[in-house]
């Protein structure tokens, strides 16, 4: 068969469904895109997205059908698949950063130990950072001004907070938090000054907490104490270092918090979402989350404007949404990566520049931005 190509604008997207078909919205709202990017099997559990220097996506996830670390990433054109990690029990957790060369950089879980993989050019370097723990769920990554990884995470076997960082020739791990229980559910963000910042929940207490590390001591809060709470939050720092947490709230819905470097601010975004949810900040410091509500079983979107909350259905066919990532290009444009529960899929929506192309080939769907101007 002839390779075939269609230009396509974005008023007229119409197509099939085909391992990278294009569905149009459920509402009015946002022109979303959105591609199955991996359909080989139960893929796209626990996604994690990042975007490169020219807003292309790579996503991080987990193939459970044989508990491995995936990996995918965008050239513009067509989607590189590959396994990062396929020993036993790998791939779990998983959390992803790009350094400064634009290398992609994960960490995640290995039963029984939480590992750290580095990609340089076309390989894998993949270490043990800490192997006295069993199987977590979520790790959270962050990579400062150097290069070098910072992990936030959950021990298993001891119930506490934990948080790793490599300092250029070894590992170091502190304890954060060990009164009582400590759920699985870690977000770490790194500040100018390298300092980590961690959002978490006391399951034990039934409390939102956040802790900031000085150089020398944790600084512990409680964010929100009217648990119980949901299976998901989100912490992203603004241009000054104040933080920013996405989280649900049992029968609340979802709820955002914002500290202004004296008091915690707290609203209701949407009081029917009550499941996982990813939080990122555009250039002007405005909150954008992406979240699933399991009531409507879809993939929602709320972006704060700074007066107001707009909240959209991104999709709803079928059963899908779970393990959402956000990211918010220098356009200040969405991308959003997750699961289709109904098929088992992992399935990538984003919104395009105004003025850009889709080109859909045999080799996926390809993005041409035209120049102002130009033809």
């Amino acid at each position: 068969m002839k390779k075939r190509a269609i230009l396509l604008t974005l008023a007229a997207l119409f197509l099939p469904a085909s391992p990278w078909s294009l569905t149009a919205p459920a509402m009015a709202g946002l022109n979303w895109i959105i591609q199955t990017v991996d359909s080989k099997g139960d893929v796209g559990w626990e996604t994690s997205l990042a975007l490169d220097s020219a807003g292309n996506p790579r996503i991080s996830f987990l193939h459970l059908d044989f508990a491995d670390l995936k990996y995918a990433a965008y050239d513009g054109s067509s989607w590189d698949i590959q396994t990062v990690d396929s020993e036993s029990e790998a791939g779990f957790g998983p959390s992803l950063a790009l350094n400064a060369r634009g290398n992609s950089c994960i960490s995640y879980w290995r039963a029984p130990a939480l590992m750290y993989a580095a990609r340089d050019v076309s390989t894998w370097d993949i270490q043990v950072v800490d192997s006295c723990t069993y199987l977590g769920e979520y790790t959270s990554l962050a990579l400062d001004a150097a290069g070098n990884p910072h992990i936030g995470y959950y021990d298993v076997a001891k119930m506490d907070l934990k948080y790793a960082a490599f300092d250029g020739s070894a590992w170091h791990i502190q304890t954060v938090d060990h009164q009582g229980s400590v759920n699985m559910v870690v977000s770490l963000a790194l500040d100018k000054s390298d300092n980590p910042h961690i959002a978490y929940l006391d399951e034990s207490n039934a409390d939102l907490k956040y802790a900031v590390f000085s150089g020398s001591t944790w600084d512990i809060q409680t964010v929100d104490s009217e648990g119980p709470f949901g299976w998901g939050l989100s912490l992203a720092l603004d241009a000054a270092g104040n933080p920013h947490i996405s989280y649900c709230q049992g029968r609340g819905g979802v709820k955002y918090a914002a500290f202004n470097a004296s008091t915690w601010s707290i609203q209701t975004v949407d009081p029917h979402g009550n499941c996982e949810v990813s939080l990122a900040l555009d250039a002007a410091g405005n909150p954008h989350i992406s979240y699933y509500d399991p009531h409507d079983t879809g993939l929602n979107y709320a972006a704060f404007d700074g007066s107001a909350w707009h909240v959209e259905t991104v999709d709803c066919e079928g059963d899908v949404g779970s393990w959402t990532s956000l990211a918010i290009d220098a356009a200040g444009n969405p991308h959003i990566s997750y699961y289709d529960n109904t098929n088992g899929d992992l399935k990538y929506a984003f919104v395009p520049e105004p003025g850009t192309v889709l080109l859909l080939g045999l080799g996926g769907l390809g993005l041409v931005r035209r120049r102002r101007g130009g033809n």
